[in-house]
């Protein structure tokens, strides 16, 4: 179903309410229905700085339990030497966590890549990627906001994305600023954590052709020299 995604989608004026027209989307970032790949960067983006700091006493750390309990025989009980042992109620655990533990590790930049395309991909086919000329308001009004998107059918939360974070609208980064499901990103700053926690996902004409010339960029970014050196002398 995702390989007979239409090209065309609505583009439509961000501040009218006003009839979208149609127009071109590029295709070759738009048709990786690979949700394995989606689900491997979702995990990974979870816990790429996840730290777990449970953390549990051995026999060693926990306090007393320096002394034999009783002697080792005549006693008739069973042989032990201290009672912070690990099968002792109050003592020590065996195999217990032993943090702060780092959760770290890196996906390769294909896969990374790869995944922003899929969920690009599953937006788009979910009718829930929307494209705009710009981010540009009337008013600074959150309400506003809420009710453009409640005539839009945007759902209940919105990512908003613009080329650059220093040039966004002014009114639509205070309209934005005061509710908690509209977020504003610069497009440098995309991922797939975020377009999978917001409902719809909407994107400005200069967005879309950055996001373009570098996810095809990405397709052929490696030289041929082997193993791969930074910087990249094929960088844009």
């Amino acid at each position: 179903m995702l390989r007979n995604l239409p090209k065309v989608t609505q583009l439509i004026n961000f501040r009218a309410r006003s009839q979208p027209y149609m127009g071109q989307l590029p295709g070759p970032s738009f048709r990786l229905p690979r949700l394995d790949i989606l689900h491997q960067v979702a995990i990974w983006q979870k816990n790429f700085k996840r730290i777990s700091y449970a953390k549990t006493k051995t026999r060693a750390e926990v306090r007393g339990g320096g002394r034999k309990p009783w002697p080792q025989k005549g006693s008739g009980r069973a042989r032990h030497g201290s009672i912070r042992s690990p099968i002792w109620r109050g003592g020590g655990i065996a195999h217990g966590p032993r943090g702060p533990t780092s959760y770290y590790y890196m996906l390769p930049m294909k896969v990374r890549v790869q995944g922003l395309k899929v969920a690009l991909t599953v937006k788009l086919a979910q009718d829930d990627l929307h494209i705009v000329d710009s981010l540009e308001l009337p008013t600074a009004d959150p309400q506003y906001l809420i009710e453009l998107a409640r005539y839009r059918r945007w759902g209940d939360s919105v990512l908003l994305v613009d080329l650059e974070h220093e040039d966004m609208p002014q009114n639509i980064v205070a309209a934005a600023s005061g509710l908690k499901t509209f977020n504003l990103v610069p497009a440098i700053g995309l991922n797939v954590h975020s377009m999978l926690k917001h409902q719809t996902l909407v994107l400005t004409l200069p967005t879309v052709a950055f996001l373009e010339e570098k996810l095809l960029w990405h397709n052929s970014r490696y030289t041929p020299l082997y193993p791969f050196r930074l910087p990249y002398r094929d960088f844009p």
